[in-house]
């Protein structure tokens, strides 16, 4: 597979960051703020946590391993992953404060793409922003419990198996999401994906990834 270099880096900085003052996830429109909307100045470097709020507006505090049981009664919490989203990873390994990403895009039913700071490996400088990076799942039922992390510039080579907790959504608990349709918002029915080439491709390449780390 040929694929077109994804991630960009950016040496994390800010003059000072500080979290939007909301006192509860925003329950209108999108319910979620767009991925690009605090991250205009970073010009020192930034850890996952202040990165992750910065972005998304969540008020969550706390080391990112903390989030999921944090996020619980206040934010919506899920298996699906959305633009906008937090993906929560467990604490593992020499990961043992967790670590938190936003993702920019889905691509696929086990594909995204994420923006993170903080994320070491070659080449890449602690407390780096880095944006369009590869993740896929791993798991066995594709609800995202299992995720392998693009490592460094490389847009082929991916990580250990790292575990994850799921998404956190800037909204409500039981609130459904909407979409803009230019005059109005409407409620969004989500149709299970549709298995093209893409994804039989990724399914494919995930089949073989697993057997690898497994030897």
């Amino acid at each position: 597979m040929t694929k077109q270099p994804r991630v960009t880096l950016q040496q994390a900085s800010i003059r000072s960051i500080k979290s939007p003052t909301l006192k509860s996830p925003v329950s209108h429109g999108l319910g979620h703020r767009a991925a690009t909307a605090e991250t205009a100045s970073f010009t020192t470097p930034i850890s996952c946590v202040p990165y992750a709020r910065a972005v998304t507006g969540m008020e969550i505090i706390g080391n990112a391993h903390t989030w999921w049981a944090s996020a619980a009664g206040v934010y919506a919490r899920g298996h699906r992953p959305e633009r906008g989203a937090v993906l929560s990873f467990k604490s593992s390994g020499g990961m043992r404060l967790g670590h938190v990403a936003v993702v920019s895009r889905v691509v696929g039913p086990r594909e995204i793409l994420i923006d993170h700071a903080n994320w070491e490996g070659p080449g890449i400088r602690k407390g780096t922003v880095m944006r369009g990076v590869s993740v896929i799942d791993v798991s066995p039922e594709n609800d995202w419990t299992a995720v392998r992390v693009q490592v460094g510039r490389s847009d082929e080579a991916y990580g250990r198996v790292y575990p994850t907790n799921g998404f956190i959504f800037n909204r409500p608990p039981g609130s459904i999401r909407m979409a803009s349709t230019g005059e109005a918002f409407e409620e969004v029915a989500e149709a299970p994906a549709q298995a093209g080439p893409h994804a039989e491709h990724m399914a494919e390449a995930v089949r073989g990834l697993n057997i690898d780390a497994a030897r």
